[in-house]
C-alpha cells in the first residue's frame, strides 16, 4: 500500500511538468515549421518572380515534399494570409504568410494565430 502511494505521488508531480514539456516541444516544432513556410514563399517568390497562389505550390514546384502539418492542431489547415504580389507586372495576388489555425493561446501568452 505504501508503494503503490509513493507512485501514485510521484505521478502527480511528474505528469503536469511532462504535460509541459509536450507542449513547449509542440511550440518549437510550430516556430520551425513556420520559419520554413516563409521562407520557402520567399525562396518560390525569389525563383519564380511571383508568389505561390497556395501551399500546394510549393510542393508540386519541389520546394518541399507535403505541407507540414500544425503541431497545435494535428491538421494541415493553416491559415494562409494572402495579399497583393510584388513580383507581378500586373498586379496579381499571392501567399504572402502563413499561420497556425490554432485558437488556443501559447504558454507565453499570445495567440498561436499571431505568430
Amino acid at each position: 500500500m505504501i508503494v503503490i502511494s509513493i507512485i501514485i505521488i510521484l505521478a502527480a508531480v511528474a505528469l503536469p511538468q511532462y504535460q509541459k514539456t509536450i507542449m513547449h516541444a509542440r511550440e518549437t516544432v510550430l516556430k520551425d515549421d513556420l520559419l520554413k513556410l516563409r521562407s520557402l514563399i520567399d525562396q518560390y517568390a525569389a525563383d519564380k518572380g511571383k508568389l505561390p497562389q497556395s501551399l500546394d505550390d510549393l510542393v508540386t514546384a519541389g520546394y518541399m515534399r507535403e505541407i507540414p502539418k500544425d503541431p497545435i492542431t494535428d491538421n494541415k489547415d493553416w491559415n494562409v494570409v494572402t495579399g497583393d504580389d510584388p513580383y507581378s507586372t500586373e498586379g496579381g495576388t499571392g501567399v504572402t504568410d502563413v499561420h497556425s489555425s490554432s485558437s488556443e493561446v501559447s504558454t507565453e501568452g499570445s495567440p498561436y494565430s499571431e505568430w
